[in-house]
């Protein structure tokens, strides 16, 4: 059996960001990173729209908006570094009606409390000038936004990691764990292996690996499916950049919108559609034990009562193309349905309390020996490096 100092579970963006963070401030360390796939960043990391996100939507103070507008900055530094391929393009966010004139008054002030220097405001007439095809009567443009491939970015991370002596194992599953003195014995589906301390980072499920390791999480992970649709190419020239509605600040999620794509390529979407399973892609997944899991929890009905107009018409958006178009026919008022076809989907591991509350903010667990990511949907990927960095401090402190 194998010894580490550190075991991290998980390879999406999050994970690698961590592992490699620990073994920058500390490379003496020996760190092992598993992940249950045969290929890094699979899930959220890899299905997301490759936004590189400002900070402008989050709460001054939280963790999400402290992570990510330190995280993209460091985000753009490391790609610069490293050679990968990015673009400070920004966005444009539109407003509909006088009552999302009110809301983006509130998204320009929370993006100046977050320290966001880029923020323009368009009046109805300048619109064009950014996106000659957008419809609004007011907007707000994002300077400080940009586009990535996040896939890239996690490979170029593991780069980082095995440069710096850490090891990484792919389709190795973790099962259980036993404590045998102050070591940590973890049984996996390709062995065992001893570790002085875990860092969860499991995405999807790492609400259940906190209860295998005997912490209780307090949350439940909800998986939320996002799907796409792709601009046809003879229609991509109606979108620029990056065209975002004004968000329902009620919901956690920021409405279907449309991106340009670092390959060149344009995308619509992503809606938010209860998922039946948590790697629920598509529309047909479906896991008895996982959906009885959150059926049968208190929180997941008072969530469901709470949000359940706003459920109904994303489950119908997602079966019908037609309702899909007219969502961003508020945008652009020139797309048709002729103009998209299906994409792919992603699933957001959102974690809602046991009160039925849809957490908004980052969540990280610390326990004896142990630290739990219990809440890293977007801006995550963004802010991959600053909470990297902030798990690192605390991981290298326990440690000694």
């Amino acid at each position: 059996m194998k010894n580490y100092d550190i075991l991290v579970i998980g390879g999406g963006i999050v994970g690698t960001a961590t592992a490699m963070q620990i073994l920058m401030q500390k490379p003496e360390l020996k760190l092992l990173l598993i992940e249950e796939e045969n290929l890094l960043a699979p899930h959220q990391t890899g299905n997301n729209s490759g936004v590189i996100h400002s900070g402008l939507y989050y709460k001054p103070g939280s963790l999400k908006a402290y992570n990510c507008v330190k995280g993209r900055k460091l985000m753009y530094q490391f790609c610069e570094a490293n050679g990968i391929k990015y673009e400070q393009c920004g966005k444009l966010v539109l407003a509909a009606d006088e009552n999302e004139c009110k809301k983006l008054d509130d998204l320009e002030k929370r993006g100046q409390e977050n320290g966001l220097t880029q923020l323009k405001r368009i009046s109805k007439e300048e619109i064009k000038d950014y996106e000659p095809y957008a419809s609004g009567i007011d907007a707000l443009f994002v300077g400080e936004t940009g586009i990535v491939n996040y896939r890239e970015v996690t490979e170029a991370f593991a780069k980082k990691i095995k440069e710096l002596g850490g090891e990484i194992l792919l389709h190795t599953k973790f099962l259980e764990l036993k404590k045998e003195g102050n070591q940590l014995i973890f049984k996996t589906t390709n062995g065992e292996f001893a570790s002085s301390y875990l860092v969860n980072c499991g995405g999807l499920y790492s609400d259940k690996i906190a209860e295998i390791c005997g912490v209780d999480p307090k949350v439940q992970i909800i998986p939320f499916r996002g799907e796409y649709y792709e601009i046809k190419n003879e229609k991509k020239y109606l979108v620029k950049n990056l065209i975002y509605p004004v968000p329902d600040p009620r919901f956690p999620f920021l409405g279907v919108h449309f991106t340009r794509m670092i390959n060149g390529g344009r995308e619509a979407g992503p809606n938010a559609v209860l998922a039946f399973r948590r790697k629920g892609y598509l529309k047909t997944d479906f896991n008895l034990p996982e959906m009885s899991d959150y059926f049968f929890s208190r929180g997941f009905w008072i969530m469901a009562k709470k949000y359940y107009r706003m459920g109904f018409g994303e489950f119908r958006r997602s079966f019908s193309k037609k309702l899909f178009a007219e969502a961003l026919q508020k945008l652009i008022p020139q797309i048709t349905e002729e103009d998209i076809v299906p994409g792919g989907s992603g699933v957001r591991a959102q974690a809602l309390d046991r009160n039925g509350n849809l957490l908004d903010d980052f969540c990280l667990i610390e326990a004896e020996k142990m630290m739990h990511v219990l809440n890293a949907p977007s801006p995550a990927a963004t802010a991959s490096i600053s909470i990297g960095e902030t798990i690192a401090v605390k991981v290298v402190k326990n440690i000694r």
